[in-house]
């Protein structure tokens, strides 16, 4: 493999069983910039390293010379057939950036039942990430969706950059709640450049994905959707107040219908992640009390200049980020009154429960603030306080780790 290519294993993985089946597609999604070309890269680099002869890999960037002025699937069907038609075998076909193709799904399907291609495909616009690839694809292919670093990332790829990592493993998160884990911003040395840089992220999801989007038709009432649902990421989300707020900061009417629309196109764009409660006692998911976290937490500190952390929902950022990397699905708990911050159920159908604060050392009241919604949990999974704290408490079977070693270390829940 390249030595410039920082190894994203977590997704590899799940990638790895798939690299030969020509009957599904394999999308990679996730917000712009957050290292989908690089992850199919290495794909690339290890089938020629199990023995795939490189003529059998086809590999088109379409933003990218020679094929970026490929705008049709006529076009991009004779450009795979010009590399691809005297081979035999199995093929891998790589295409990055495929919405810029018009009506590329029925191309691809055709390729797909030809079976002899294994086809992987990245897009980045919220066409290519909405529902609408389901029945365009014909339903033959998986979603392999990707974030940012997470923070056990993050530390690995400053290693293997060269960058010096900080022995106090706290001033480590601070730098990465506020610089975020843009893999490459990772590779610049001061600050002011990673800001740079994810500002910039910031202005092409702007220009490629929301300018031009026919779905946004009032880009003003966007832009305020976007920045209420940014600066409130891990706090619940009431549609009817949005819609009223905005009532007063327009003048106009705001229906709940068009807030529902917009924050499901900040979803589509991979810029939030909406996280549902849960009832453990009806066992049932509960609508309209969502929370949204965010794709990487420089889309909020670069757009603020207070910068000081609100540690409470950071730092629930930070879990829901890796607990999802990590392939569980992620829920909020529900408990009568009390709430557990995560549920969480891993591919084999086992649960866990998490609960995330700063610390509990301050007082009495606070640590039995957090225990006490995990003590109301009377099954036998295990249960899990995360804190910043080094002085770790033994409470009830209740498992309490330092949030930031925990991740670091790749523990699994």
């Amino acid at each position: 493999m390249d030595k410039d290519y920082f190894k994203r294993e977590k997704y590899l993985k799940k990638a790895r069983p798939f690299y030969h089946d020509g009957d599904t597609i394999k999308v990679f999604s996730g917000v712009r910039r957050c290292g989908k070309t690089s992850l199919m890269a290495m794909i690339k680099d290890e089938l020629e390293e199990c023995g795939i002869k490189e003529e059998n890999i086809i590999y088109i960037n379409l933003d990218s010379r020679p094929y970026m002025k490929i705008r049709t699937a006529e076009e991009l069907e004779e450009t795979i057939d010009s590399r691809s038609g005297s081979l035999s075998g199995m093929k891998y076909l790589f295409i990055d950036e495929i919405q810029n193709v018009k009506n590329f799904e029925i191309l691809i399907n055709a390729y797909r039942e030809e079976g002899d291609y294994s086809i992987f495909i990245t897009g980045s616009n919220s066409y290519m990430l909405s529902g609408e690839l389901v029945t365009k694809l014909t339903g033959r292919y998986i979603e392999i969706e990707m974030t940012t670093l997470t923070f056990d990332e993050y530390i690995e790829m400053k290693r293997f950059y060269g960058k010096q990592v900080k022995d106090n493993i706290e001033e480590e998160l601070n730098d990465y709640i506020r610089q975020g884990g843009f893999p490459q911003a990772v590779k610049y040395d001061f600050p002011e450049a990673k800001r740079t840089y994810v500002q910039s992220v910031i202005n092409e999801i702007f220009e490629k994905d929301i300018k031009l989007n026919r779905k946004i038709r009032k880009k003003r009432l966007f832009s305020l959707i976007q920045q209420y649902v940014i600066n409130n990421y891990g706090q619940p989300v009431s549609v009817e107040g949005l819609a009223k707020h905005l009532n007063a900061v327009l003048k106009e009417n705001v229906r709940k219908e068009t807030c529902y629309r917009y924050i499901e196109q900040l979803e589509n764009l991979k810029i939030i992640s909406k996280c549902k409660r849960f009832d453990l006692k009806s066992r049932r998911s509960l609508n309209g009390e969502e929370k949204y976290y965010l794709s990487d937490l420089s889309f909020y500190f670069v757009n603020n200049t207070d910068n000081r952390i609100n540690y409470g929902p950071v730092l629930e950022n930070i879990v829901y980020q890796y607990a999802k990397s990590t392939g569980y699905k992620v829920s909020i708990g529900k408990i009568g009154k009390l709430e557990v911050d995560f549920i969480l159920r891993s591919s084999d159908q086992n649960y866990s429960y998490v609960q995330v604060a700063m610390s509990i050392l301050a007082s009495e009241q606070t640590e039995e603030r957090e225990y006490r919604s995990l003590e109301a949990i009377k099954d036998n999974w295990p249960k899990y306080l995360l804190t910043l704290d080094h002085l770790l408490q033994k409470r009830n079977g209740i498992i309490h780790e330092n949030l930031a070693e925990f991740i670091r270390d790749k523990k699994a829940f």
